[in-house]
């Protein structure tokens, strides 16, 4: 394998979570008179932080509920996240193989920064991953290649020796603003489409999908 190391995106595709965000929004929103949202309608909600999740949560007009429900989404979650969100089939052996080829290993998220190191912590405590961000207070989210590029380097790795992996548009966008080797997995939050249009230079549909792609990099496309 050609890439020395693999950054991650954590909702949707390393993890299932989009039950327990759901639900912790439906919750902040019924406990502050607002209406409720379908699960499915959390998929186009989630990927660029908890400020943006709340303003597209709550109805048109109702700003000024936009901190009170993010404080209550926050408390819920922070009690609840663990309640249905589990790693996606075949990730841990995705992981596990990687790290077994001496590939590095990161993760970067655009959920905050405690509740993602928590989340890896208790659902992946066996993976040796060299660093682990959410959002931090002046760190550019992504898409801003700002967090991806801070990891390559601290990590000791070429931008264009790494891939970026994840399921949404944010993260395509990132992978090509940092000049990594952009991956996309079709079984988080997004689609096909969204990926394809957004520079994906693979779609994986399973693991063994992902195993493929990193592995069929082209040299060429691991240097800038």
């Amino acid at each position: 394998m050609h890439l020395r190391a693999a950054l991650f995106d954590l909702d949707g595709t390393l993890l299932d979570s989009l039950h327990d965000i759901g639900a912790a929004m439906n919750h902040a929103l019924t406990t502050h008179g607002l209406p409720v949202h379908p699960l499915a309608d959390y998929r186009r909600f989630v990927g660029e932080g908890v400020r943006v999740l709340v303003a597209r949560a709550v109805p048109t007009g109702r700003e000024e509920l936009h901190e009170v429900v993010m404080a209550s989404y926050k408390a819920f979650y922070d009690e609840h996240f663990l309640d249905h969100t589990r790693p996606y089939p075949g990730v841990r052996e995705v992981l596990a193989r990687l790290q077994g080829e001496g590939v590095k290993l990161a993760v970067l998220s655009n959920k905050p920064d405690a509740a993602t190191r928590r989340l890896v912590e208790a659902l992946l405590p066996d993976v040796r991953f060299g660093a682990v961000y959410g959002e931090r207070s002046g760190v550019p989210r992504k898409p801003d290649p700002t967090a991806a590029l801070g990891i390559a380097a601290e990590l000791g790795v070429a931008p264009g020796d790494c891939a970026f992996i994840g399921d949404t548009a944010v993260d395509m966008d990132t992978a090509r603003a940092a000049g990594m080797y952009s991956v996309g997995v079709t079984w988080g939050f997004r689609g096909v489409e969204e990926l394809q249009a957004h520079g994906a230079r693979a779609l994986a549909h399973s693991s063994d999908e992902l195993l493929q792609a990193l592995a069929s990099a082209p040299r060429a496309a691991t240097r800038p």
